[in-house]
């Protein structure tokens, strides 16, 4: 039989697939389906910093209303129907994912400075997470901030988290770093046990109607794997950390060649919102068919066999690639 088995974060899951974090990972009803149609892991939706941020200053602001006016109104503190605040939803769902589902959950942080609110890392540690993925989502548009001012913030919220918890932490990343294959063994030292790769940044969109800025939800495709496959292939045998594919694996195909690349695991989330839970049975009979004509005993055999340290000429992971790329194109007619 093949095996399919793999470890991540120190963590051994029975499959390399896992649904990262999404509206189907925040729904308990849909946590079954995920473990029943083979998920090897889920990633539930993140903890944002300024979700924490918002609902204390909505609280605040309620208990204050009119207490400078009104002598009785600092003497008690009024019964408000308002929703919980910090971190307490987030911690009932961990609580909930750990006591019904059999194969790891991982919390999920979303965050950008260093500060107090990275106890709640290990809050969600205490309900009962298996690991922790630190989301650096942030767009660098100040630009009195250097690059090296960025990625020091960073390493420190790594530091600082990672000094909170004593489960394996992973870092998910942006592509946008100069030096990716530098920025990886730096945040390794300051404690990562695990990259995810990459980050989907939702750029704004201007309403031509109205000219405001909206927000433009657009599911990914199969052709955005091929930036992750880039920098795992990069970075596999080079950190000893674990390594994570994510954005655009939407089929068995996307999910063999990261793993040819180099991935400890896939994750997954727009395939599995536009075809169901069950779409993961599909993807894992691709990998065991293919694996099964190429008489492929397990996940850990063909890791990283098509990696930069493995290929030929590693240049086709270099600039070398963007040469013939641009020259492999052939035009089917002119006009």
């Amino acid at each position: 039989m093949t095996d399919l088995s793999t470890t991540y974060l120190g963590l051994q899951l029975r499959s390399p697939l896992v649904a990262s974090a999404g509206p189907h990972t925040g729904n308990p009803a849909m946590w079954q389906r995920l473990e029943d149609a083979g998920a090897g892991a889920i990633v539930l939706p993140s903890l944002f910093e300024e979700e924490i941020e918002h609902d204390a200053f909505t609280r605040e602001q309620a208990y204050d209303f009119n207490a400078d006016q009104f002598g009785e109104a600092q003497s008690f503190l009024p019964a408000l129907d308002l929703p919980d605040v910090g971190p307490s939803r987030h911690l009932a769902l961990v609580e909930q994912a750990r006591e019904r589902l059999g194969i790891p959950v991982i919390a999920s942080l979303n965050g950008t400075s260093p500060g107090g609110w990275v106890r709640y890392a290990k809050h969600l540690a205490d309900a009962g997470a298996h690991a922790i993925e630190l989301n650096l989502y942030d767009s660098v548009v100040d630009p009195s901030i250097s690059a090296a001012d960025a990625e020091r913030r960073y390493a420190e919220l790594v530091e600082e988290v990672k000094a909170e918890i004593s489960i394996p932490l992973a870092v998910k990343l942006s592509p946008w770093f100069t030096a990716m294959g530098n920025f990886a063994e730096r945040l390794q030292t300051a404690g990562a046990d695990g990259l995810v790769l990459f980050n989907r940044l939702y750029q704004p969109d201007i309403d031509l109607e109205t000219l405001e800025v909206v927000p433009r939800l657009s599911l990914s495709t199969s052709a955005e794997v091929r930036l992750p496959l880039h920098w795992i292939a990069n970075l596999f045998g080079s950190v000893r950390c674990s390594l994570a594919a994510s954005s655009g694996v939407h089929d068995g195909a996307d999910a063999l060649k990261l793993l040819l690349a180099g991935a400890d695991v896939v994750m997954s989330t727009s395939a599995l919102l536009q075809h169901g839970p069950e779409h993961l049975r599909v993807m894992e009979r691709f990998l065991r068919d293919w694996m099964m004509e190429r008489d492929y005993d397990s996940v850990n055999q063909l890791r990283g066999s098509v990696s930069r340290g493995n290929v030929p000429d590693p240049q086709v992971y270099e600039r070398a690639n963007y040469y013939q790329v641009i020259h492999s194109w052939r035009p089917t007619s002119h006009r």
